[in-house]
């Protein structure tokens, strides 16, 4: 899948990604990861190890068996010959795949941390669940994120590879997202914008939303995104979703999904985000430098509803209407019952809904086996 690109694409140094590299040097960063106490291990490897261990697993009983054809059979040796050039071949293949991923994860990991430094950012390998408060980050278990590339000018973003394993009896199902987190200046009310080009029979969100939170925005917004917002907050989202806002995620963020939480602004997708591939980095590049300019804007919302749930929590404290008359030639102005930074408890989190569909799959299959079971 080709990434989409941006209209006009950012300047950066991609010539890290793809440009030879020294096995010295891919050696020496590994281990400075490991001087630091993040581990070398990725999926790649983890793949390799696993398949080593099923073809272990295969070749170990084919050699003994082998080795017992070949003294209790007659005419044996042919049979225990075969068997031996299939446990070689097995177990060569086995290792060169285990060679090549445990490889091509060192020189991914030095690649992108060049690549970080060539642009002003950092790079960490791992980080076991990341204190995030999207809605991806709270789900499972086994939570990881890998191959953290970030930057702090003009503000804190991160861009990163994320999973988390979700057990049901002895079954458990791994799933994987990539992210763009974007610190915001103030925190804002749950907005979720489910972007609809990523969407299959439904939405690919872990989470559901109770409709009566869903907003219709004026244009063509709706055939792009399906906005949720807390009940309540509507006026507010029209607020920070002004016309050239919409502009903005239309063009640029179209085929990813958004949730607004806290003072965080997250970018998701379900395919890496950090990534050896310069035109997915020219991509999220073009998306986040098009949205960043815009989020200045948001800095001056304030949610009103803080003042009833504390009035004494106001910026400024309000002047009585003959002591400001004394001091001012007219009304006293609205900033001096502004509220502070924050927003109120009814619009921190979406409210969520039952996701049925899995629910009645479960169901179904469950009658289905004691229908069986009957006949």
């Amino acid at each position: 899948m080709t990434a989409p690109q941006p209209r006009s694409g950012p300047s950066f140094d991609a010539a890290p990604l793809t440009d030879p590299v020294d096995p010295k040097a891919v050696s020496a960063f590994a281990a400075e990861l490991k001087s630091r106490g993040a581990s070398e291990t990725s999926l790649s490897s983890v793949i390799a190890i696993v398949i080593m261990v099923l073809i272990a697993a295969i070749a170990v009983p084919v050699l003994v068996m082998t080795v017992v054809s070949m003294f209790t059979t007659p005419g044996g040796s042919g049979i225990a010959t075969i068997g031996l050039l299939l446990f070689c071949g097995a177990a060569f293949v086995g290792g060169v795949i285990g060679v090549i991923g445990w490889r091509r994860a060192r020189e991914t990991r030095y690649r992108l941390n060049r690549f970080a430094q060539a642009n002003g950012m950092s790079y960490e390998g791992r980080v076991a669940s990341p204190s995030l408060p999207g809605m991806i980050f709270s789900l499972g278990s086994s939570r990881l994120s890998t191959d953290l590339v970030r930057g702090t000018r003009p503000r804190f973003v991160e861009f990163g590879n994320y999973q988390y394993t979700v057990r049901s009896g002895k079954n458990s199902t791994t799933y994987r997202w990539g992210y763009v987190a974007v610190k915001l200046d103030v925190p804002l009310p749950n907005i979720v914008l489910d972007a609809k080009g990523n969407n299959g029979f439904g939405s690919n969100l872990p989470a559901s939303f109770q409709k009566e939170q869903r907003l219709s925005l004026e244009g063509d917004f709706d055939q792009y995104f399906t906005l949720y917002c807390p009940e309540g907050y509507e006026r507010d989202a029209l607020y920070l979703f002004s016309p050239d806002i919409m502009a903005r995620f239309i063009d640029n963020a179209a085929e990813l999904d958004v949730e607004i939480v806290d003072d965080w602004v997250f970018l998701y997708t379900q395919r890496k985000v950090s990534t050896l591939d310069p035109a997915t980095w020219a991509w999220l590049f073009g998306a986040v430098g098009a949205l960043i300019t815009k989020f200045d804007q948001w800095a001056r919302w304030r949610d009103d509803r803080l003042l009833l749930e504390s009035p004494t929590a106001s910026a400024a404290s309000p002047v009585a209407p003959h002591e400001a008359s004394d001091r001012l030639p007219f009304a006293p102005p609205a900033g001096l019952l502004s509220p502070p930074p924050g927003v109120a408890q009814q619009g921190r989190r979406l409210k969520r809904s039952v996701q049925w569909i899995p629910i009645l799959f479960v169901i179904g299959i469950a009658a289905f086996w004691i229908w069986s079971r009957s006949l």
